[in-house]
This record gives C-alpha cells, structure tokens and sequence, in this order.
C-alpha cells in the first residue's frame, strides 16, 4: 500500500517547532513562578497570623479577654495543628477551603488549652495572583506568537534559499549549464545551503567535464571512421555486380548512415547548432514532404498555421519520426498537423515503457517486439533538432482500438511535435516579447 506523504514547507516546520518550544517553555515558567508567587504569599500569611496571634496571646494574660477574633479551644481546630500545639510547639496550618481562598490557622499552647487564630487568606493577596496569573497568561501567548513569527521570518528566508537553489538545480537539469546554484541562492549569511549549492555545482561541473569528454571521444571516433567508410563504401561500388556486391554495400551503407548520425548527434549535444529560420505554411510544408517522404502516409491537416522555424531540421524530424514508425510500427501510419501541432502515428505495438518513462536513449531501441532492428539515433536526433528548433517532442501510447484488449496491448504509438509560438532566434535564445502601451 502507497504512503500517503504530507508535504508542508520548511517555513511552517521551523513556525511548529520554535512555537512549541516556546510555548512549553513559557507554561513550564508559568507554573514555576505561580507556584513560587503562591507559597510565598502563603508563608508571610502564616508569619502575619502567627504574629497576630501572640500579640493577642499577651493581651491574654494580661487582661484575660479574647481579642481579635482569638479562641481557646476551639472545636474546629485542625487535627494537624492540635497534635503541634499539644507538644508544645507555636504552629501554622493553611487548608483549602474548597471556594478557592485557603484558610490560615496559627495556634499557640496555654496553660488552660489551645489559642487559636482563624481567618481566610486575605483578598488582596487573592487578587494579585488572579493578576499575577492573567499577566503570565498574555506573556505566554505572546512568546508563542513571538516565535511563530520568528520562526516564519527564519524559515521564510531558509525557505526562499532552498527555492532558488531548486529552481537554479532545475535549470540545470534542462540543460543550461552556466547557472551556478550559488550564485542564485546569494545572500549574505553562510549556511548549508551554500554548501548544498556548492555541492551540485561541483556535481555539475564533473558531469559537464564526463559528457563534453565523452561528446568529444564520440565525434573523434564518428569523425575518424568517416574517411574509412567512404572509402568502403567506394570500394564497394567497384565490385562486380551480384548478391555478396549487394550485401557489401548494403552493410557498408548501414555503416555510412551510423557514423553520420553519431556525428549528427555529437553536434547537438554540443549546443553549438543554430536554426536558419523561414516562415512556412505547416500543414502544406509538411504534407508535401511527408508524401515525397513516404506516399502511403495518411496526411490530415485540421488547422493550417504559418510558422517561423528551420524547414530543413523539421524534414530531419518528420523523416525520422516516419522511419521509426515504418521500421517499428505498424501500417497504416498518419500524420496529423493542427496548429502548430505534427503529429505521427502508427498501428504498431506502441513505444516500449522505457522510453515513455526516460525519453529516447541513443543505442537503445527499447523492447524487442518494436525495436529488432537499427541503434536507437533516430528519436534521439528527432529530440535534439526538436530542441534546437524551441520545440517540444513526446511520445505516448493510443489507446487500445479493440473492445477486449490484452494486458499488453496498445492502439499504436503517437510522437507529437509542439512547435513554439516564438522561434528561436539565431543564438538559440528567444526573442523578448514587447506588448504595446
């Protein structure tokens, strides 16, 4: 079973947690200070009632009345302070009353019985921890608010940080490899998150030195077995005429068409291809070199629209699309062109899953039932001229024509070309858009 995975930002994760530090901080702090406030009201009630009471006990033996609400036995005298007394002892005693305001005894012993004092903890030491309690109350809930909003504040700029090194990271990704995630992140505080840019910068400079190496071993290699081949390939032509002839330089064609598309492909890894751009009418450009192309093609134009693009990398790119579907798919193959919008579509067993999932990979042809044959450069070249013409090519799956299908089974595979509303210009950047006033 799927987890199900809450996502919640690092701002709000740092505002949870200072805010909940802060507010067990202030309780546990509350309670200290309450409890603090209390006992030592409660000890100089006690004080205050003691020295009331022996005020009134030598006013006792002096003249023999009771004053200030003194009594001699009193029969509600707490158990507790009664043993006390009865030792011989001066006490205290301090009992909850159950309305909330404890009652304060003191006693003393006397040769005729027990003197005791009475009354209740006074109102205004009452009132003053009410106050005392509202006062710790409002600071509690502002050291809560205090941290939260610090917590946004610090969070919020950590927050940020990390956006923009994950966008700059994303840049890099699609492969503008002069974004540096450091620079991006910027600021004037040292974190992990500058040591997180530098990370992937220096991971991406060792995956650009890997690729350019391996770019350049590719065209050396392309570029060194050209001169070879051509000369096979002439060689082949002086052969006398028959079937090992044809098969010779069939194979050293194969061979031909191989090093020129590794060239091909070296080029456009190296971002160094440019478009010469034309305005065209896309659907009739595209159904007349589709039918030069292949004429049993199916070719619907929904919607016409002109367009500024390279009409030489567009044929590359309709020509490998249609090859791929002739040599893997199945018949009938139709071309689609609605907008600015080419579609190619065949009747075959659909693209393999990998390819749907990572996108075409150059010598790999993906399952065996669509991909028995040639090295897996056709989609990749169709990819990177796409990219050089600002567009945009996907690949999918159509759904199953037949009311039952089996598990494996698909209505043919669909390669769809999104050209760009604004061309590429010729630095391969795109132009700025001025709107008017």
């Amino acid at each position: 079973m799927k987890r199900l995975a809450l996502r919640t930002g690092v701002r709000w994760k740092i505002s949870i947690a200072i805010a909940a530090v802060g507010a067990l901080i202030a309780m546990a702090l509350s309670l200290v200070v309450h409890n603090a406030a209390q006992v030592s009201m409660l000890d100089n009630a006690r004080e205050v009632q003691l020295e009331r009471l022996l005020f009134a006990q030598r006013m006792y033996d002096s003249t023999h009345e009771l004053k200030f609400g003194t009594k001699l036995n009193d029969p509600v005298l707490p158990n507790d302070l009664r043993k006390k007394v009865q030792e011989g002892r001066r006490a205290t005693y301090v009992r909850d009353s159950g309305d909330g305001t404890p009652d304060v005894w003191a006693a003393v012993p006397l040769e005729n019985g027990v003197l005791s004092l009475h009354s209740k903890f006074a109102e205004r030491s009452a009132t003053i921890m009410k106050d005392l309690d509202r006062a710790l109350l409002i600071g509690s809930v502002c050291v809560v608010v205090g941290g939260c909003a610090l917590g946004v504040l610090i969070g919020g700029q950590l927050s940020r940080r990390l956006r923009k090194a994950a966008a700059a990271a994303g840049k890099v990704a699609q492969g503008n490899t002069d974004v540096r995630v450091r620079e991006a992140v910027g600021g004037v505080v040292r974190d992990e998150t500058d040591e997180l840019a530098r990370a992937v910068d220096a991971l991406t400079d060792a995956l650009n030195e890997r690729i350019e190496a391996e770019r350049r071993v590719t065209a050396d290699i392309a570029h060194e077995l050209r001169t070879p081949v051509t000369g096979l390939l002439t060689a082949a032509e002086l052969l006398p005429p028959g079937r090992p002839t044809e098969l010779v330089r069939d194979r050293a064609q194969a061979m031909r068409t191989l090093v020129e598309d590794v060239l091909e492909v070296a080029r456009l890894d190296s971002a160094s291809e440019r478009a010469e751009l034309q305005e065209v009418a896309l659907g009739e450009f595209v159904s007349r070199r589709v039918a030069l192309l292949d004429p049993d093609v199916r070719i619907e134009v929904v919607a016409d629209s002109r367009v500024n693009t390279d009409p030489r990398r567009l044929e590359r790119i309709l020509g490998n699309l249609l090859a791929n579907a002739a040599k893997h798919g199945g018949t009938p193959v139709e071309v689609t062109v609605e907008g600015r919008v080419v579609r190619v579509r065949d009747h075959g067993p659909g693209f393999p899953d990998a390819l749907l999932r990572d996108g075409p990979s150059r010598f790999r042809t993906g399952a065996s039932d669509r991909a028995g044959h040639g090295h897996g450069l056709g989609l990749t070249i169709a990819a990177g001229q796409a990219r050089v013409l600002g567009a945009r090519l996907t690949f999918r799956n159509a759904a199953p024509e037949s009311p039952t299908p089996g598990p494996e089974e698909t209505g043919g595979a669909i390669a769809v070309l999104w050209l760009p509303e604004h061309a590429p210009t010729a630095t391969g950047s795109f132009p700025m858009i001025t709107f008017p006033d």
